[in-house]
Order: structure tokens, then C-alpha cells, then sequence
């Protein structure tokens, strides 16, 4: 009787165990990637359309399917003088939200022509509501909150960009 017993312990003893040991497993953090900005090109901004230059931005290019769709996403935030450019194929209207996007961002809505056509300043973080061009865009430049008026950006500057 008593090793029936001890037997019996030792299968309820070894249950508790594992179930516990599962509960610790899952309250794990899976750790991701940071995410960290790629130099690939130049932007300027322009006084409408003047060669007076307002600013100057280290960028990053968004132009796959897939990089348009990730943007800035689960990244932790960006210098003041980074910014992310995507391209389209064509102008037409376009909507960005901030999903998994974990700082606020200045979404600045340029025209095929290269001329700034629209702006969303201070676009909060984790934020799924679209936030629409307003007119047909061929570009956004996304920025960090605050930058497009601390700067004096307005509708009807310019930009230019290169590549490195």
C-alpha cells in the first residue's frame, strides 16, 4: 500500500512540476531584432520652390510591398535628422496609420511634382486610424513629431533626393 501511495505522489509531484516549469516557459519575453536606420540617400527641403535650403535629412528608402507596409515600424525611434522616404509607382491618394509604430511621427504628403502637398503632425504611436493624404501623393516623408513645424515646413516647398 505505501508504494502505491509513494508512486501516486511521485506522478502528482512530477505534474505539478512540469505544469509549473510550462507556466514559467510562457511568461518569457520573446525577445525581437532591433531594428536599427540604414543610411541609403540625402533629402533636402526647399523654400517653395526656391534654392533657399530649409533642412537636411538622412534617409531610408521604402519601396517593396514589404517595406511599405513595415515602415517604421517596431523600432524604438530615430535622430532628428533621419526620416523615411516612400516611394509609390503612381500619384494617388494614400493613407498611413501608426500600428506598431512606437513613437510619434510628422507624415509629410509630397506630390509627384516634389512639392509638399499635405501634412499629419504629431501622428501617435500605436495608432491604427488611417491618416489620409487628403489629395493624391507620390511620396511621404516620415519624420519625428514636432519636426514640420519647428522647422517651418509649409505646403508648396520642395524636396530633393539622392541616393548613397
Amino acid at each position: 500500500m505505501f508504494s502505491k501511495i509513494n508512486k501516486g505522489l511521485i506522478v502528482v509531484a512530477t505534474i505539478a512540476t512540469l505544469a509549473f516549469s510550462c507556466k514559467e516557459e510562457s511568461k518569457k519575453t520573446i525577445a525581437t531584432e532591433t531594428i536599427d536606420f540604414s543610411h541609403e540617400g540625402d533629402l533636402t527641403i526647399f523654400l517653395n520652390s526656391s534654392d533657399t535650403v530649409k533642412t537636411k535629412f538622412n534617409i531610408e528608402f521604402a519601396e517593396t510591398d514589404y517595406e511599405t507596409q513595415t515602415g517604421l515600424m517596431y523600432r524604438k525611434g530615430m535622430a532628428i535628422n533621419e526620416g523615411m522616404l516612400f516611394i509609390f509607382p503612381d500619384e494617388r491618394m494614400h493613407s498611413f496609420y501608426m500600428k506598431n509604430t512606437e513613437f510619434p511621427l510628422d507624415i509629410i504628403y509630397i506630390k509627384e511634382n516634389l512639392k509638399i502637398a499635405s501634412f499629419q503632425e504629431k501622428a501617435q504611436p500605436l495608432n491604427e486610424d488611417g491618416l489620409s493624404s487628403q489629395v493624391p501623393i507620390k511620396y511621404v516623408l516620415e519624420v519625428n513629431a514636432g519636426l514640420s513645424q519647428k522647422l517651418g515646413l509649409s505646403i508648396g516647398d520642395s524636396i530633393s533626393f539622392s541616393r548613397k
